[in-house]
């Protein structure tokens, strides 16, 4: 399949996010009813992220208060201490590190983060769909949800052979292979799984098997940077 233009800065745009911070390592294949993908699942706490507007409270010196966006690399910026990291941390990991900074410069500071507005995360879906592209992540997305967002998928899509890359700690990435057909005639609701900020949906047109050459097809190809792909070659099922 020969992604159009759009499609392709799409899906430039989402990967290079999410791969460009270190090298791409593919662990083997994680189907949903494995240990590996529930470990890797977040905690559910909300990620402040580049973007994101932040009121900042001070309790005792409220002149102090202030509403500022999370800048493009993370930073945010404050009086008497300077630039804080925001981004990767949670609302109260944040109050607490700004209160330890503060401590220097108050009495007793109290402080607390409020997330104001959200910047919005972000899937990709690409492959035998109709509008592949990049989609905003709002509540709770499955797999099925974003590819109806997507346009639904087109005659001759390989459903029973859907693949998810997430990325989880470590700068390592999984593969979930997901059989949507079994969801679709009621046989597996699992395989319907929620997704998570920067997932990648990919909808084949004719069967995976390879890892390294599905890789190689349908993510090198479309990316112009060599990111030292660290693979573990085997089959997807």
């Amino acid at each position: 399949m020969v992604m159009g233009s759009r499609a392709t800065t799409a899906l430039r745009f989402v990967l290079a996010s999410v791969l460009l911070p270190g090298c791409f390592s593919v662990e083997n294949p994680t189907r949903v009813d494995s240990p590996e993908f529930q470990a890797a699942l977040p905690a559910g706490k909300y990620l402040i992220q580049p973007g994101d507007e932040l009121d900042i409270r001070f309790f005792h010196t409220p002149n102090l208060n202030v509403t500022l966006p999370v800048r493009p690399d993370g930073y945010i910026s404050l009086p008497y201490v300077g630039d804080v990291q925001a981004s990767g941390k949670d609302a109260k990991e944040l109050s607490e590190e700004l209160m330890a900074q503060f401590k220097t410069e108050l009495r007793n500071p109290e402080i607390t983060v409020i997330v104001r507005t959200f910047s919005g995360y972000r899937v990709h879906v690409g492959g035998n769909v109709g509008k592949p592209g990049v989609f905003p992540l709002q509540g709770t997305t499955t797999v099925l949800d974003s590819i109806f967002a997507a346009g639904g998928a087109k005659r001759g899509a390989m459903m029973s052979q859907v693949v998810v890359i997430r990325r989880i700690p470590r700068g390592s990435y999984q593969v979930i292979p997901l059989d949507l057909e079994a969801v679709l005639e009621g046989k597996d609701f699992r395989q319907n799984i929620q997704l998570l900020p920067y997932d990648a949906v990919y909808v084949p047109n004719s069967p995976v098997a390879d890892v390294n050459e599905w890789v190689d097809l349908y993510i090198r190809q479309n990316l112009p940077i060599d990111f030292g792909f660290v693979l573990r070659s085997g089959p997807l099922w």
